[in-house]
């Protein structure tokens, strides 16, 4: 699988007025188990768009080079809509799912200065 899945709520905002948190994470993965992965990831990721006001995207990315690693961009509102998908169900199921087959794991904490 190459490319990226992106699930979106478009809205823009300007420059620094309205400055969301976004949470890039860099999944490092056992041998052979992402397939297994990507397919809890997706169903975290569209349960997080669509049941989670303050959720505005979920990207699910993957090298091209076919490497065990996955990456997710998420946007949320603040940081009271990150902890509050920290204490659903979806990403509960999800957490336990997959954490036998993370190898590593690396958070970055930012947030959006500019959408054009």
């Amino acid at each position: 699988m190459h490319g990226a899945l992106a699930v979106d709520q478009p809205q823009k905002r300007n420059r620094m007025t309205e400055p969301r948190l976004v949470i890039w994470v860099e999944f490092t993965l056992q041998p052979g188990t992402r397939a297994q992965f990507l397919d809890s990831v997706k169903r975290n990721a569209a349960s997080s768009v669509q049941g989670e006001p303050g959720c505005r995207r979920f990207d699910v990315m993957v090298p091209q080079d076919g490497e065990d690693t996955v990456n997710l961009y998420e946007i949320y509102d603040d940081e009271a809509a990150f902890q509050a998908h920290l204490q659903t169900p979806h990403f509960a199921k999800f957490k336990s799912t997959v954490t036998e087959m993370i190898l590593d794991q690396k958070i970055a904490r930012l947030n959006v200065w500019e959408n054009v």
